[in-house]
C-alpha cells in the first residue's frame, strides 16, 4: 500500500470538510478514534489469546517428550 503523504492528507481533509462541514468534523474524528481504539484492543486480546494457546500447546508437547 503506497504512502499517502502530506498532499494526500490535505486533499482528504478538504474533501471531508466539504462533505461533512466544520461542525461535524470533531464528532467524526472522535468516532474514528474510538473505533480504532476498540479495534486495537480487540486485536490485542485475540493475539494474547492465540499466544496463550501456543504456550499451552508447547507445554503439552514438552510434557509428552519427557515421558
Amino acid at each position: 500500500m503506497p504512502n499517502i503523504g502530506v498532499p494526500g492528507l490535505i486533499i482528504i481533509l478538504v474533501i471531508a470538510l466539504i462533505v461533512f462541514g466544520p461542525s461535524k468534523l470533531p464528532q467524526l474524528g472522535r468516532a474514528v478514534g474510538q473505533t480504532l481504539k476498540e479495534f486495537k484492543n480487540s486485536t490485542k486480546d485475540i493475539v494474547d489469546e492465540v499466544a496463550e494457546e501456543f504456550k499451552v500447546d508447547d507445554l503439552n508437547t514438552e510434557a509428552k517428550n519427557k515421558n
